[in-house]
């Protein structure tokens, strides 16, 4: 009989163990926010695959558009026989993007390859080559995605040098005492004392820091960038990888804000599970670079556009933009009861939309974080059939990425699950 057991033990023997997972969990089917693991066991889901499956596992709205496009072709290159799927997806992020500027999109693999295309793309328009980054924000696994990323454990150590000229400056946080001001002062000291404006292509942001901890970037704090890059010619870069395709009760994020992209990241959510991402930017921004300059074998995957087009009208028919409010509510009003019966370990809850998290501390202090309760709460949760991810440069949050699509019952009856693993650990 395969069991979860003998699967990891395989798993360990034959994958290196940087490519680690978070549980002995090995699954074997899913549908919306359940899934059932070899052994038949049922495990609520409130990862979704790190925000991947917005709309729910197997959609069968998704699954129906995989199998007709499998059924005629799997892959031509988008760069050698294109297909209509990708000029109409393509068109479909340009018309979303955030902003009445022309859009343009290209289509890659990953989040990290639409990083990389983004400096790239930015390079070429300005003929800068600065990029400022910031402290726990999360950009990919690639050489320059980790040089920009502003964690080091897990994803940096060992692994540089990595790229020069990038900068990186504090980030927002009100919990953690880092005002506006003094992000904005950090920032123009780089440009004192390490590189002037003129050389900077462009400040990478991810309006709501997901690895970092779901601290979300205020919405003065996203304009004042834009003044400052407009007044430098500096490019904007906003990371929509994590908080993208309605997660946080807007489309993307940053429309928060108000604001507009130069470029803009997307992928996870783009094309429900299937691997697909983008850089949509502003027309001539996106026709800097020649032809030839970007691409990649896989990008603009015929399968993963047939996807991410059926993405596109389950989000509008199920109004999914307006129920990750919904679900984002449903979640806090658990998770403030949790806090006010545990003021001295929950230090902080907090959400935008159906990006939620919990802050786990000691003494009710945020400068003392607890990453051993929060290891030992994903741990206990799996064991228990809750799937529960964790984040945050200390190691302390736990973070809630459930489908958007998930019934409110099985919300209430995870964070049952939930709230009993916690009492049993304290």
């Amino acid at each position: 009989m395969t069991t979860n057991a003998n699967l990891q033990e395989r798993k360990v023997a034959a994958i290196a163990r940087g490519q680690g997972n978070m549980a002995p969990v090995y699954v074997e089917r899913a549908v919306n926010a359940e899934v059932w693991d070899v052994e038949g066991k049922r495990h609520i889901d409130f990862g979704a695959g790190i925000a991947v499956c917005n709309t729910g596992h197997s959609h069968p709205k998704v699954v129906a558009a995989v199998k007709e496009q499998v059924e005629r072709f799997s892959h031509t290159c988008v760069m050698v026989s294109p297909y209509e799927s990708a000029v109409t997806l393509a068109e479909k992020l340009n018309e979303a993007a955030p902003g009445n500027t022309p859009k343009k999109s290209i289509f890659i693999t990953t989040g990290a390859e639409a990083v990389e295309n983004c400096v790239k793309i930015a390079r070429a328009y300005t003929g800068r080559s600065g990029i400022i980054a910031f402290n726990g924000g999360f950009h990919g696994r690639t050489n320059m995605t980790m040089g920009l990323t502003g964690k080091v454990a897990p994803y940096k150590a060992g692994f540089g040098p990595f790229p020069n000229e990038i900068y990186h400056v504090a980030f927002p946080n009100e919990y953690h005492g880092v005002t506006i001001e003094q992000s904005l002062e950090e920032l123009k000291m780089r440009f004192t004392c390490d590189i002037e404006p003129s050389r900077v292509a462009a400040i990478i942001i991810e309006p709501v820091q997901g690895e970092g901890g779901f601290y979300q970037a205020p919405a003065e704090f996203l304009q004042a960038l834009r003044t400052l890059c407009d007044e430098h010619g500096i490019l904007l870069i906003l990371d929509e990888i994590q908080s993208g395709f309605g997660r946080t009760g807007k489309m993307f994020a940053h429309e928060h804000a108000g604001v507009e992209a130069d470029l803009m990241t997307a992928a996870k959510g783009i094309a429900g599970g299937f691997p697909l991402a983008a850089v949509v930017g502003k027309a001539d921004i996106m026709d800097a670079p020649l032809p030839g300059g970007l691409g990649g074998t896989y990008g603009g995957s015929p399968v993963g556009c047939a996807a991410g087009l059926a993405v596109f009208d389950v989000i509008e028919e199920e109004k999914l933009v307006d129920r990750a409010v919904a679900v984002g509510e449903r979640f806090m009003t658990h998770l403030k009861d949790i806090q006010a019966e545990y003021p001295q370990l929950v230090g902080n809850v907090r959400n935008t939309g159906a990006m939620i998290a919990m802050e786990f501390v000691n003494d009710g202090e945020a400068s003392k974080p607890n990453p051993e309760l929060t290891k030992a709460l994903t741990a206990k949760a799996a064991e228990k059939g809750l799937i529960l991810l964790s984040c945050g440069i200390r190691g302390n949050v736990i973070r809630f990425l459930p489908a958007l699509t998930i019934e409110m019952e099985i919300i209430d009856e995870g964070m049952t699950v939930f709230k009993e693993c916690l009492k049993e650990l304290v």
